[in-house]
């Protein structure tokens, strides 16, 4: 049934395992108890960052199906994504299984989107069982979207830094677990913003687009959710994110909850705090869901953003179109 932008999955799909891998720097958060791989050095064992993230995507897949009890070959499809030109990590990753892969670009809101999908699939009947994953690297993002990391260039204060790590989690059919029960489809929005280093700013109102209808479609509150998730807003785009929402009537302030401003060590200096399609893949697979299933939370939305920007776009001066997409899980 859809309503809205809402598809409301009647079958309720279960997260049947998860796994996510951090770097070096991840691991000294909150994601060094409840990732399942974390790296001593962030290359890997790799000659480039970009086969390293492609590494750890690969080892985020396989240990979540190995941990979900099946074999590969119960494996119907993996949805999957990231943010280096043409998905090259998820592309590569796809080698190394013998299943179907869709490949999905949607920017750091890659892991919501493959969730939403991944559930539809599952809901309809037409696989049995799916992955979804997606993450990030911050050298090989850092030397696409803004400059080598020799030149050794100033951050500026509204800047966020790329989460290192990948996240999978497995959907199929089980009676207890974590289920979703529906998916909120973004729509694109762009508010004018082309500092691209000011992530949090361009992406806060396609969250805030996207919470408010999932509200709408559901009939539900703030107060309905333990947990109100966004994806790699940082510090200055959640305090925006809600003001957007407090202005159309929803108080989320008690809440809401962004994975970039808790993925780093609270006492250090981290600017706005995390980004990266590995920002939410991993706090999502590890901390998240780990919490879920002991209990401490019962109902989250889970909202990843992503910014749909290209060098090739700032560099001719255009402004960030983004995109939100949400999905609501249920132990």
């Amino acid at each position: 049934m859809k309503k809205g932008n809402t598809i409301f999955f009647k079958n309720r799909p279960c997260i049947l395992s998860h796994a996510a891998v951090c770097g070096s720097k991840e691991k000294e958060g909150v994601l060094g108890k409840y990732a399942d791989v974390t790296l001593q050095d962030d290359m890997y064992g790799e000659s480039t960052y970009e086969k390293a993230e492609c590494k750890m995507l690969s080892a985020a897949i396989s240990l979540a199906i190995k941990k979900s009890g099946l074999g590969e070959d119960k494996i119907d499809v993996l949805l999957s994504g990231d943010l280096l030109n043409q998905i090259i990590s998820a592309s590569f990753a796809a080698r190394d299984f013998k299943f179907p892969f869709l490949g999905l670009y949607s920017a750091c809101s890659t892991m919501s989107e493959s969730i939403l999908l991944g559930a539809a699939l599952v809901n309809a009947g037409y696989v049995n069982t799916a992955v979804c994953a997606t993450g990030s690297h911050f050298a090989s993002a850092e030397r696409q979207y803004r400059y080598p990391l020799e030149l050794g260039c100033t951050r500026p204060p509204q800047a966020q830094w790329t989460v290192t790590g990948a996240g999978g989690l497995v959907l199929g059919r089980a009676q207890k677990g974590i289920k979703v029960v529906n998916g909120t489809m973004g729509a694109v929005c762009d508010f004018g913003v082309t500092d691209v280093n000011n992530m949090g700013a361009a992406m806060a109102p396609a969250a805030a687009q996207t919470i408010i209808s999932h509200f709408n479609d559901t009939e539900t509150s703030p107060e309905d959710y333990d947990l109100i998730l966004t994806g790699d807003l940082g510090a200055l785009g959640s305090r925006i994110l809600k003001d957007l929402t407090w202005e159309k009537g929803y108080d989320i302030s008690s809440r809401h909850v962004d994975c970039g401003e808790i993925v780093y060590k609270v006492i250090e200096s981290e600017f706005q705090g995390g980004s990266g399609a590995g920002c939410s893949a991993t706090v999502l697979n590890s901390y998240i869901l780990t919490k879920m299933n002991a209990g401490l939370y019962k109902r989250v939305l889970f909202a990843a953003t992503g910014a749909l920007l290209s060098t090739v776009s700032s560099g001719q001066g255009e402004s960030i179109p983004c995109i939100s997409h949400a999905v609501q899980l249920e132990v």
